[in-house]
């Protein structure tokens, strides 16, 4: 259960003795305000979702979010390919990013899902975090060759764009319904898990468990997890290897009944908010 996993909180354990965990024990104790852009003229028509697996289809977006992964084992998608208008793409350039964000953001989700004020607070809170305010600059090199960076987040890793969002996105939703609460279950080589739990730390009705290799992971990737000691960030050292973590992740979302008795959600790149996210840059 979620209570069972809570005490997989390696940062705030005076005693390491319950550490590296063996995969199978993991199992067990799991088991239990910029100018409004072109993007915005059709948020009135509602975007739905379905399984690539065709199990599930007509999923609103804060569904096919707090879900994460279709009940068939499928990634949930969008039912239709949003289209630019002429023009639209190219009347971005020299925006600040958050207009941008907005702008590619409201081609996946309607007025209805996330009206615009409320879209707008979102993106301002989690790119307000970045080290630089153009949150992905580009820069010359040399020869016209330019860099896209993707390192300015808290954690300085690409991830950060999606999941300084995810965060604030998943707190929103689950305030939209009323006594509704999120476990998210990750696995990670190292960046994934940092960047997760820096975007989800003190989120009001979530709880982050982060599963990684115990030895395995960068000493400062491991450190920056395990010194973050919010009451809701829960992380697992496991004896193994990363497909270890990642397995035992994918066993759990495929048992249904608990995965709909805790609400299991994702931060991997199974979510389409991640990948909606990442869409902009």
């Amino acid at each position: 259960s979620a209570g069972a996993l809570s005490s997989g909180r390696r940062g705030a354990l005076s005693s390491s003795s319950n550490f590296p965990i063996t995969a199978a024990q993991a199992c067990t104790a799991a088991g239990a305000t910029s100018r409004p852009l072109d993007g915005r003229r059709n948020m009135s028509s509602r975007i739905l979702y379905r399984s690539t697996r065709g199990g599930q289809e007509g999923l609103q977006f804060a569904d096919a979010v707090l879900q994460g992964l279709g009940t068939d084992k499928g990634l949930l998608v969008p039912q239709t390919i949003p289209k630019f208008e002429p023009g639209e793409v190219e009347s971005w350039r020299n925006q600040p990013y958050e207009a941008v964000a907005e702008g590619v953001m409201r081609k996946f989700l309607s007025e209805e899902d996330v009206p615009t004020a409320d879209l707008r607070d979102i993106i301002k809170r989690s790119y307000a975090t970045f080290g630089d305010k153009r949150v992905t600059p580009v820069e010359p090199l040399i020869d016209g060759l330019h860099v896209l960076e993707l390192y300015h987040g808290p954690t300085f890793a690409f991830k950060d764009v999606a999941l300084q969002f995810l965060g604030n996105l998943f707190e929103y939703l689950l305030q939209q319904r009323n006594g509704m609460t999120l476990t998210v279950v990750g696995a990670t080589s190292g960046d994934t898990g940092s960047s997760a739990i820096q975007g989800l730390r003190g989120k009001k009705g979530v709880e982050c468990f982060i599963m990684y290799p115990d030895g395995r992971t960068s000493p400062i990737q491991e450190r920056q997890m395990i010194t973050v000691l919010d009451a809701n960030i829960h992380n697992i050292a496991i004896g193994g290897d990363f497909d270890d973590c990642q397995r035992i992740v994918k066993e759990l979302f495929g048992d249904a009944p608990f995965r709909e008795a805790h609400s299991l959600a994702a931060v991997n790149s199974i979510n389409w908010a991640r990948i909606l996210a990442q869409t902009v840059y």
